[in-house]
């Protein structure tokens, strides 16, 4: 399908027989679902990995797709963009344990013909790119230009580096740390427990029915607060009253709509049983976990090179989080370096200001010689 921009999308999808997860257990007959954009050169040495974040899908780019969120970097994947289609071959998975075809808790337990619902194994980002990576050689690329990734496709690409150091060229890490702090485990605790709380996440066996609604919507509300930044919120509502009288509880100030209305957004598009498990494999990320801490495991990359981007006004993963991976990164005498978007807008920059980030991902190809 062509699409705005000129931009060319083929959807397809991968059968994985078994993937032996971190903890031990395996999941039988493995999907993962995929788009493309652009293609790959003759010696397949110009693809690019796109990871997306926690709620995002492989749609990066292009018109909108049914059944899929629109298109989250349109501005930034394309001919003649900062991830340049008419020279590079983009890839982007939905990853294990997304509810956008590939394999999740939504989808069918071969053994019991189910939806697994809670049955399905914990799993954590070494596994989202153990998927990955078996897809990528079914599809015959066996080397990347550069694996990109915002927030948890930012810990995606991350591991990337580490554990696959002779695939991965290059390496860009943005709004993501080496590990997940306790605060950001904390707020991920919070939106699970909302969930769980509600009659009808029924331990999570809620289907073919709606399931926890109430619950997925108030997760996604807390969610948005750490996403957006104090002065976003002081600049756009203030103490604005949207509708009711201020004395009156059908009173409700501009801030409380924008939350309840992103909390209704996700209901409609989202399973509440992979929140919870995405949630909980950002809780375990921590990539020098089993490889003698963070220095140890850095000193893996052999690549061009790693760069890691913090956003200024962030929250969730303030800057400092972010620049360690650079920092520590060249203590273990990798080639790496640090770049900040600066704005107010949160962690959600990254999807925002994404002129800026034009700029940096321009300058470090240029720097890389890609």
């Amino acid at each position: 399908m062509d699409h705005t921009g000129g931009v060319l999308e083929k959807l397809g999808a991968v059968e994985i027989p078994e993937l032996v997860l971190e903890s031990g257990k395996k999941l039988v007959g493995v999907r993962q679902i995929y788009a493309q954009y652009g293609e790959p050169s003759p010696a397949c040495d110009n693809v690019v990995l796109v990871c997306h974040a926690l709620t995002g899908s492989h749609h990066v780019a292009g018109n909108d797709v049914e059944g899929l969120p629109p298109a989250w970097w349109p501005n930034l994947v394309g001919p003649g963009k900062a991830i340049d289609t008419s020279s590079l071959c983009v890839v982007c998975f939905n990853f294990l344990g997304s509810p956008y075809g590939s394999t999740s808790p939504a989808s069918i337990n071969p053994s019991t013909r189910r939806p697994y619902g809670m049955s399905f194994p914990v799993f954590s980002v070494r596994d989202m790119v153990r998927a990955q990576a078996a897809a990528l050689r079914e599809l015959g690329v066996r080397r990347l230009a550069a694996v990109v990734g915002g927030s948890l496709g930012g810990m995606q690409a991350l591991e990337w580096a580490v554990m696959y150091p002779e695939i991965a060229e290059r390496a860009v890490v943005i709004a993501a740390p080496l590990c997940l702090y306790p605060q950001a485990i904390a707020f991920n605790e919070v939106q699970r427990q909302a969930i769980m709380a509600d009659p009808e996440w029924k331990g999570g066996d809620y289907y073919p029915g709606p399931g926890p609604e109430r619950g997925l919507a108030v997760a996604r509300m807390l969610a948005m607060i750490t996403y957006r930044s104090e002065a976003v919120f002081v600049r756009r509502w203030m103490r604005q009253l949207a509708s009711g009288q201020p004395w009156e509880w059908n009173g409700r100030f501009k801030v409380e709509n924008y939350l309840h209305y992103h909390g209704e957004e996700l209901v409609r598009r989202f399973d509440a049983n992979c929140y919870i498990y995405l949630t909980r494999a950002m809780d375990l990320h921590d990539v020098g976990e089993g490889r003698g801490g963070a220095e140890s495991a850095l000193s893996n990359f052999s690549g061009k090179h790693l760069l890691a981007i913090g956003i200024t006004s962030d929250c969730l993963f303030p800057t400092w989080q972010v620049e360690e991976i650079s920092t520590i990164g060249k203590s273990a005498g990798v080639k790496t370096s640090y770049d900040e978007i600066e704005s107010e807008n949160g962690h959600d920059a990254f999807l925002i200001d994404v002129d800026q980030l034009d700029d940096i991902l321009r300058e470090f190809w240029e720097r890389t010689d890609l």
